[in-house]
């Protein structure tokens, strides 16, 4: 068990320091079984977080990520929490100005996360296989930015369905109907 840990931390400290050595614009912290952000990333990659455009914190077992993970990559244009235990985002999600596609697909959220309506440059978000019954269609409708919402594979009300264009400038992903089974 302790070798296994010993493993992904490794992997996690060769990530990171890959992509601060290379000054690359994303890190790539998917399938290491991460429960939290390791705090020890925001100072080794103090020198670059302004350069970082994507994270990809994909399949790991993240139940929440923090107003510091936030705030320290604010200049975040793609972010993948997909395959996490999340069930709601930090406020701070609204000041990612650049912020253009999150994926929180397979993920615990029960209701639509409120704090990405007023993220500005949001394009795409994608939803798929969470637990979202209802959507706050009027907050979507003004999101300007917004040309892509997958919400397959979640229990939407039938208000969601009725979301269709023009009423909605932005794709709509929902699943199919079940039909309705006869008595």
């Amino acid at each position: 068990m302790q070798k296994r840990m010993g493993e992904a931390v490794a992997r996690v400290a060769r990530k990171v320091n890959a992509t601060v050595e290379n000054k690359t614009d994303s890190l790539d912290l998917a399938n290491c079984k991460l429960m939290t952000f390791p705090v020890g990333i925001y100072k080794a990659m103090r020198s670059v977080t302004e350069g970082i455009h994507r994270i990809s914190l994909a399949n790991n077992e993240l139940k929440s990520i923090t107003g510091r993970f936030v705030t320290t990559f604010s200049q975040l244009t793609e972010l993948n929490l997909a395959g996490n235990y999340l069930h709601r985002l930090p406020e701070e999600i609204t000041s990612l100005l650049h912020l253009r596609a999150i994926d929180l697909s397979r993920n615990r959220f029960r209701r639509f996360p409120e704090p990405l309506a007023t993220v500005p440059a949001l394009e795409t978000i994608d939803l798929e296989e969470n637990e979202i019954a209802e959507v706050p269609t009027d907050k979507l409708a003004s999101m300007a930015s917004l040309r892509s919402l997958n919400l397959r594979a979640n229990p939407v009300g039938p208000e969601v369905r009725l979301l269709v264009r023009p009423l909605v400038p932005f794709d709509l992903l929902l699943s199919p109907e079940e039909p309705i089974p006869k008595a």
